[in-house]
C-alpha cells in the first residue's frame, strides 16, 4: 500500500472513530430524556443515525461489512442497549430514505423532515407535543418500510391514520393489504354541491370505495338482511372499517311517517361532522330507485330525530356493484348529501389472518397499553 492510500486509510479511519464518538455523546443525550419520552427521543436518535449512514456513505467507503461491523462497535459502547443489530441498522437507514424522498415528493410538507440541527423546530400533530414522524411507534415504522420504501408517496397517508386512530400493527397491516389509501374518499357523492365547505371535502373522506367486509362466514350472495345480521353481530370490525369518528346508533332504526311504519337498515352519528349518517345496504347492482328510497330516510331523520345542533343527515348507499355514470346521473336530481360505494367480501382469507384481526378488546387493550410500551429491537 503506498504512502497516499494509507495516508487516506488513515484519514477515514479518523472520521469515522470521530463520527462513533459523537454518536456516543448523542445517544447518551436522547437516553436521559428517553425516560420520559422513549419512543420519541430514541426515534430522533434514529433519524439523525439514518442521515448520517446515508449522506457520510460509510457503507460505501466500509463494504458490505459496515452494519456488521457498527452493529459491533455500538454494542461495545452500549452493552445493555437494544437496537443495534446489523438489521435494525438497515432499518434505521432506509427509515431516513422513506421519509426524505416522501419530502421530495410533498415539498410542501419539507418541515416535517427535521435536519440534525433544526428538531426543536419541527411541526407539531395537533394537541401533541411530539412531531408526526416521531409520535409512531417504531414497530410500525419497520412495517411501513417494508411496504412503502418503493412507494413513498403513500408512506405520509398511513402515518397520519396510525395517528388518528391509534392503531396497533395488526390494524396497520390489515388496513395496508386492503388497499385503504387506493379506497379512502372515492365513494361517488353529490357532496360538494349539497354540503357547504369544509363540510363536503370531510363528509368526502370519510368515505370508501369499496368497503372491504371481512367476517367469517359472509358469503357473496348472500341476502341484505343476512348482510346486516352479520355486520350487526361483528359491530367492532364493521366500525373499524367505517373509520374514525362514526358512532353506532342501531339496525333496523324504526321511523313513524305518516302513520306508516319505516325502518332504516342502519344508523350512525358521526362525531366529527355532527350528524346523523344513514347507510343502506343493498346485496344487488346498483339502482337509480335506490337513492329515492334513501333521500327518504335521509329526509325523516333530519325531521323526526335532528336538533338545532346536528348538521344536515348524510345517507350511504352500498350496493354490491355499481356503475360510476349511473350513480353519478342519478344523484344529480337529489338535494339531500348523498354517496354510493359498493362493497367486496373477502371470503378467501386465510384462518390464520382472520384470526390475527383485532377484536374491540384489542383495540380497547392496545390503547390502554400504548403509554406503557418501550420500544424493543425485534
Amino acid at each position: 500500500m503506498g504512502g497516499a492510500e494509507m495516508s487516506k486509510l488513515l484519514s477515514i479511519n479518523k472520521e469515522y472513530a470521530e463520527w462513533l464518538k459523537s454518536l456516543s455523546q448523542r445517544f447518551r443525550q436522547s437516553q436521559i430524556k428517553a425516560a420520559v419520552k422513549v419512543n420519541s427521543e430514541l426515534l430522533k436518535f434514529y433519524w439523525s443515525l439514518g442521515q448520517d449512514i446515508v449522506e457520510r456513505d460509510f457503507e460505501n467507503t466500509y463494504g458490505s461489512e459496515f452494519f456488521k461491523n457498527l452493529s459491533i462497535d455500538l454494542k461495545e459502547e452500549f452493552p445493555d442497549t437494544k437496537g443495534f443489530s446489523p438489521t435494525n441498522l438497515g432499518y434505521i437507514k432506509r427509515f431516513y430514505i422513506l421519509y426524505s424522498n416522501a419530502a421530495k415528493i410533498y415539498p410542501q410538507l419539507e418541515g416535517n423532515f427535521p435536519q440534525i440541527n433544526s428538531i426543536s423546530n419541527y411541526p407539531q400533530v395537533g394537541g401533541n407535543s411530539e412531531p408526526l414522524i416521531f409520535s409512531v411507534p417504531w414497530g410500525h415504522h419497520k412495517l411501513l418500510i417494508d411496504k412503502f420504501l418503493k412507494a413513498p408517496e403513500k408512506v405520509l397517508f398511513y402515518v397520519q391514520k396510525i395517528i388518528e386512530n391509534n392503531w396497533s400493527r395488526a390494524v396497520l397491516d390489515w388496513q395496508i393489504d386492503s388497499n385503504l389509501y387506493e379506497r379512502q374518499g372515492k365513494a361517488i357523492s353529490n357532496f360538494k354541491r349539497t354540503l357547504p365547505t369544509p363540510q363536503s371535502d370531510l363528509a368526502q373522506q370519510i368515505t370508501k370505495d369499496p368497503y372491504v367486509i371481512d367476517i367469517m362466514g359472509v358469503r357473496q350472495e348472500m341476502q341484505e338482511r343476512e348482510l346486516e345480521e352479520h355486520l350487526d353481530s361483528h359491530i367492532s370490525k364493521y366500525l373499524l372499517e367505517l373509520g374514525k369518528g362514526f358512532t353506532y346508533y342501531g339496525h333496523q332504526v324504526h321511523l313513524r311517517v305518516g302513520n306508516e311504519d319505516f325502518y332504516i337498515d342502519q344508523l350512525f352519528y358521526h362525531v366529527r361532522l355532527h350528524c346523523y349518517v344513514v347507510i343502506e345496504l343493498k346485496a344487488t347492482a346498483f339502482k337509480p330507485e335506490h337513492i329515492g328510497q334513501l333521500n327518504f330516510y335521509v329526509t325523516a331523520v333530519n325531521k323526526l330525530m335532528c336538533t338545532e345542533h346536528e348538521n344536515p343527515t348524510i345517507g350511504l348507499l352500498i350496493c354490491k356493484d355499481k356503475n360510476d355514470v349511473v350513480a353519478e346521473y342519478t344523484l344529480q336530481g337529489v338535494d339531500s348529501p348523498i354517496g354510493v360505494s359498493s362493497v367486496e367480501i373477502f371470503d378467501k382469507l386465510t384462518e390464520d389472518f382472520k384470526s390475527a384481526l383485532p377484536s374491540i378488546e384489542d383495540i380497547e387493550n392496545e390503547l390502554r397499553d400504548q403509554n406503557k410500551r418501550r420500544m424493543r429491537d425485534e
